[in-house]
């Protein structure tokens, strides 16, 4: 099937000019990924896979051993991505085989197909999501990933304009937010972050039960991700009946597992809500979700 054209999936497509809009990069995918088979002399030996911004080819290697070509633009969000994985090397994130600088082209090692959004376990999958954290950040942050203090300090910076958009109620709301993570600038904090490890970032891996997928690395405090495991599958919290304390649980299971100072990691979580809400904002929202002011508002009351 090498010489076979790859065909992008009319879906992706649609969403990636969503994302990004119209653009050569999108044209010129079938040509790409004809170039990075030949080069890593690859087969394609399935459907592709997508999520927003990747296109995902299973594919066989030479050796006849099983991977997968990522095909993605290289942008200010996926720059990091190879290094970060080259800097963990499979310990507890997906193992980075090759990687193509130039066009953002990666062979990563084949996973899944299960994620962890499978298990209906909730505490399970959140404890599972924390362990991977915890290993991941005990690895030294390589050079050329962003850092978290200009982040932050810049969303502090953009909230009043943001705030002038909003109701009286919820501009309070996002102040009180970016108050919070003023106090915490001079500690943004060290470690290697993965930055978005939700439950669909989590896949069945054959030497590993659970293995990290698509890092945008980040160096900071490990407060600052654990948003993505307290805002997915809201469904199944809110199903609950008592959605503050389903919240609670599982980012006591986060912060018990990762040995978090409790207060702190309440501060940087705000700091992710806030950068959610400034997001929305800048994409034209008038108002904030309901899902990012229910968390900001069962955590404010555990903060400093």
């Amino acid at each position: 099937m090498r010489d076979r054209a790859v065909v992008v999936p009319a879906e992706y497509a649609a969403t990636h000019r969503e994302v990004f809009g119209e653009g050569r990069w999108l044209t010129d995918l079938p040509a790409l990924a004809q170039r990075q088979l030949a080069a890593w002399d690859l087969r394609v030996e399935g459907a592709p896979r997508h999520g927003m911004v990747a296109l995902v080819l299973p594919v066989r290697r030479a050796d006849g051993s099983a991977a997968v070509l990522k095909l993605q633009p290289v942008t200010s969000d996926t720059v990091g991505e190879p290094v970060g994985l080259r800097a963990w090397d499979g310990a507890g994130a997906v193992r980075l085989l090759d990687h193509d600088p130039d066009s953002g082209s990666m062979l990563l090692e084949r996973l899944g197909p299960a994620a962890l959004s499978s298990v209906d376990d909730d505490d399970a999958a959140v404890r599972v999501i924390a362990e991977l954290l915890a290993r991941l950040h005990t690895v030294a942050a390589p050079p050329g990933v962003r850092h978290l203090a200009e982040i932050a300090a810049a969303m502090v910076h953009e909230t009043p304009q943001a705030c002038g958009r909003l109701a009286d109620d919820q501009a309070g709301l996002l102040r009180r937010c970016a108050d919070v993570v003023s106090e915490l600038l001079s500690e943004p904090g060290e470690r290697l972050l993965h930055w978005d490890l939700h439950y669909d970032n989590v896949l069945a891996g054959g030497r590993e039960p659970w293995l990290a997928i698509d890092p945008q690395p980040l160096i900071g405090d490990p407060g600052f991700e654990l948003l993505p495991a307290l805002d997915n599958r809201w469904e199944q919290m809110v199903a609950t009946g008592d959605l503050p304390a389903a919240l609670r649980r599982r980012f006591a299971i986060l912060t018990d597992v990762l040995g978090l100072d409790r207060q702190r990691a309440v501060g940087w979580s705000l700091g992710r809500v806030l950068q959610n809400c400034l997001w929305e904002v800048e994409d034209g929202a008038t108002g904030l979700s309901d899902v990012q002011t229910s968390i900001a508002e069962t955590l404010l009351p555990l903060g400093p």
